[in-house]
């Protein structure tokens, strides 16, 4: 049985799905992320995250998901067109529609009208989010820890996660032109989007090696200030394109019922092997999420 606390995250998330299954069955304009966020109780900084660690979906998928949804429930009315289907859920045009709905149902619109079993199937399909892993486990190794605020050299990426370790090459080179590989005391990262639906050109992360000495970086690398206040600490073991799915289970299992709620400020990766001498399973990464005591309601 879930806590009471899991049932108030879940409101939470339905309010905000509220505001976006009503835009789309009135069809006004969909909700910005800040009335989003509002409406769930969550920062716009980690709204996105949560949302998708709690429904196993992100906000874009939910939108086309409750426009097929609706779509669906508009085909069984006769006097109403295609046409007026595609422009009443949203979409700029009828073939945008049919692209969709037969990439969802390998059916057209028109095919599928005559066939109200299949509609009904549709709706049950659609009617609800993905939803986290069931069998994900509830019970995490997760500490909550308080941690010293530090400064790294960061140099941000924009651009495909596979360009990272270029990135971090050209750190490393600038460390050792100016003598101070010996004083690296760390290697970090702040992934700022979910590499997992962000798309490749938008993606945006600050590779960060901590120096054991002041130093001052020439542009574009820059002093970055981490840490600082409480944050829960998990240690993922394994490559680290398991890191995002990791922090989902944080989110979505441990989170709820900790006491805790999520501060707005970056979550961010202390890596603590190097990959060019660790084997990828035994890779370990400690995730680090900003949080604070959660103020009773």
């Amino acid at each position: 049985m879930k806590s009471a606390t899991r049932n108030a995250y879940a409101c939470r998330i339905d309010r905000a799905l509220a505001l976006v299954q009503r835009a789309i069955e009135t069809g006004v304009e969909l909700p910005d992320l800040a009335d989003l966020a509002a409406a769930a109780q969550f920062s716009p900084f980690h709204f996105h995250r949560v949302y998708r660690a709690l429904t196993g979906e992100t906000i874009g998928h939910t939108v086309a998901r409750l426009r097929l949804l609706r779509a669906l429930h508009l085909l069984e009315r006769p006097d109403v067109s295609v046409t007026e289907i595609a422009m009443a859920i949203g979409y700029e045009t009828p073939q945008a529609f049919a692209r969709a709905f037969r990439a969802e149902f390998g059916a057209t619109p028109t095919g599928l009208r005559s066939q109200p079993e299949r509609l009904a199937q549709g709706r049950e399909a659609l009617s609800r989010p993905l939803a986290a892993d069931p069998t994900a486990p509830s019970a995490l190794q997760v500490r909550v820890v308080s941690v010293e605020p530090f400064e790294v050299v960061a140099l941000r990426n924009h651009g495909d996660y596979a360009d990272l370790d270029q990135v971090y090459g050209r750190l490393f080179a600038w460390a050792a032109d100016v003598g101070l590989v010996e004083r690296i005391a760390g290697l970090y990262g702040l992934p700022w989007q979910d590499r997992r639906d962000a798309p490749a050109a938008h993606y945006e992360f600050d590779c960060a090696v901590r120096i054991a000495v002041r130093t001052d970086p020439p542009a574009p690398l820059r002093m970055l200030a981490l840490g600082g206040g409480e944050h829960a600490r998990m240690r993922h073991v394994g490559s680290f394109d398991g890191l995002e799915d990791a922090c989902d289970r944080l989110l979505a299992h441990w989170l709820p019922d900790s006491g805790y709620e999520l501060r707005d400020i970056p979550i961010h990766h202390h890596y603590l092997d190097d990959p060019d001498e660790t084997p990828e399973a035994m890779l370990r990464t400690d995730i680090y999420v900003p949080v604070r005591r959660a103020v009773a309601s």
